[in-house]
Parts: structure tokens; C-alpha cells; sequence
């Protein structure tokens, strides 16, 4: 190296020595972080390469695994049960009220979240900790399958989110074509028996009935509305549909409500029109389209009918 080199290499040392900490500090951050902004407009700083995820939503905890990103999720809540390995990630309690010490032990490169069951609270109290929170907030199917898209682009895993999200499309498009042409059924979706509640007709649960070519008797502007058994028998839904992943015990509990007054008067209970899917209803993740097909194919056996 030349007197010269060694001169102005000395030169630019003093230089940034001299700035200040905070410019310094910046200039660092500008050549690690990205910044992203989530479904609900906030801007997000991340690392370029994300290495450890923590879950606080099923659904997303079922996403981060369909992206075969498993081996970067380093915490979910206590409620992410599915695939089944993920119920041995480390737990940091429940979505509502999460661990913030548990999450901050694990250090996450980013916390995930889901606007419609996460809680701002949280949000903020992440930020705090200095730690990036990614908020996802779909709103129906459609809506689904692009924030997967769009969560597989921030966690750097582009191509095994492009491909789900063409082999769901593909697979929804299917179901279509099936119950092409097929009318509607009216059903009512038992989110709660005790009190009686429902589902609004702007939640994503609405929009999968939709797709199964069902539609909810009630009509409301709620997320969860609740109602009585008198107007549940006025509205005389022709089904029935429940979701739980332990459809036997359903089962059981719809035959006791057939025997309480109010329930009885219904014709679908009447006629045993009930219908139980999985809780992937529940979940807006990689299992929605199996929702749709699982759905359909109990209330439209007819349209999934092998035909010679």
C-alpha cells in the first residue's frame, strides 16, 4: 500500500469517527434493515435476512409451515396446533395475552400477527422491546391467499410462496367449476350455542360460504353477532354448520340442543341438515381452500358426484 492509500484510508477513519453516534448508527441500519410495510400501513424495519420468527396466530404459524420455513419459527402460542409439529415450538402463551418476556428471550427477528385477533396493545408493547411486529389483516379468500403471497416475499421465501399460491388458485378455480350453476343454500354458522352467536357478513368465514355456494341467514354488520332462539327460528336456515376438529363431540352436543326448546323447532335439526367442517374454517391460512372443498362437498355432494 502507498504513502497515499494509507493517507486517505487515516483521512476517511477520522471522518467517520467524527460523525456523530446517531449518523453512525444510521448508516449501519441503512445496510442491514429493509423496511416493509404490513396489511394495515405501518412501515416495518427489518433484518435483510429473516432467521427467527415468532407466531402469535395459528394461521400463521400454519403459513410459516407451508413455507417450509419451520426451522426459523422459534415460538407460537399455546393455541397453534396444527401441523402437529408445531405444537412442540416454544410456547409464549396465548394470542390475547402473549409472554412479552418468553417473546424477547427468543429473540425474533419479526413477531407475526393477525390484526383481527392479535391486540394493538400487543403491537405496541413489541415495538417497545424493540421488536419488529408484521401485522397480516385479510378480509376474505382472495384476501387469504395474497397476504400469504406477500408474507412468503418479507420471510424470503418467494418461490415456495408463489408456488402455494398457484396450487390454491388452481384448486379453488376447481371448486368453482363444480358448483357452477349451483343455487345457494341458506345456512346458519354456529360460532356459539350459549349465548347464541353467529358470523357478520363481513368476515372471511361469510366469504368461504360464499365460495361454497352457501350463504349466512344472518345478516349483519358484527363480526360475531348474537341473537336469540326465536329469531333463530324465524330465519329456519336449511343447515345447520359447525366447525370443530373433534366432530364426534359436535356431534353429540347438536343431538342434546335437538331435545331444548327453541332448537327443536328448527327444521334443519328437524331433518338432521347439520353439517360439521374443521377448524380450518377458522384459520385465514394455507387450509381456507380445504374449508371451501370441505364445505362444499358436504352441502353439494351432488356437484362432487363421480360421474360415469
Amino acid at each position: 500500500m502507498s504513502a497515499g492509500t494509507s493517507a486517505t484510508a487515516f483521512l476517511l477513519l477520522l471522518v467517520t469517527m467524527a460523525l456523530p453516534v446517531q449518523a453512525r448508527s444510521k448508516q449501519t441500519s441503512a445496510t442491514t434493515l429493509r423496511e416493509v410495510t404490513d396489511e394495515t400501513g405501518r412501515v416495518v424495519k427489518l433484518p435483510a435476512q429473516i432467521g427467527r420468527i415468532v407466531s402469535l396466530a395459528p394461521s400463521l404459524t400454519e403459513t410459516v409451515y407451508a413455507l417450509g420455513l419451520q426451522d426459523k419459527l422459534v415460538g407460537d402460542t399455546e393455541y397453534c396446533d396444527y401441523p402437529a409439529d408445531a405444537t412442540k415450538k416454544h410456547k409464549v402463551g396465548g394470542a390475547i395475552n402473549p409472554n412479552m418476556e418468553e417473546i424477547a428471550a427468543l429473540k425474533p427477528d419479526v413477531v407475526l400477527v393477525v390484526k383481527s385477533l392479535n391486540r394493538l396493545e400487543t403491537v405496541r408493547a413489541l415495538e417497545q422491546l424493540g421488536i419488529p411486529v408484521y401485522s397480516a389483516d385479510p378480509h376474505d379468500v382472495t384476501a387469504v391467499l395474497a397476504s400469504m403471497k406477500r408474507l412468503s416475499e418479507v420471510l424470503g421465501a418467494e418461490d415456495a410462496g408463489a408456488a402455494l399460491d398457484s396450487k390454491l388458485r388452481e384448486r379453488l378455480a376447481a371448486i368453482h367449476a363444480k358448483l357452477n350453476g349451483v343455487a345457494p343454500i341458506p345456512i346458519l354458522f354456529v360460532v356459539w350455542t350459549e349465548p347464541l352467536m353467529s358470523i357478520g357478513r363481513k368476515t372471511f368465514i361469510a366469504d368461504v360460504l360464499e365460495h361454497a355456494r352457501a350463504t349466512s341467514v344472518v345478516d349483519s354488520r358484527q363480526d360475531w353477532p348474537q341473537f336469540s332462539l326465536e329469531e333463530e327460528v324465524r330465519l329456519q336456515p336449511e343447515y345447520l354448520v359447525f366447525a370443530s376438529s373433534h366432530s364426534e363431540t359436535v356431534r353429540n352436543d347438536v343431538e342434546a340442543l335437538a331435545l331444548k326448546p327453541g332448537w327443536s323447532a328448527l327444521r334443519a335439526i328437524k331433518n338432521r341438515k347439520i353439517t360439521i367442517v374443521s377448524d380450518a374454517i377458522n384459520r385465514p391460512g394455507p387450509r381456507i381452500v380445504d374449508a371451501v372443498e370441505e364445505l362444499s362437498r358436504q352441502l353439494h355432494p351432488e356437484a362432487f358426484a363421480e360421474k360415469d
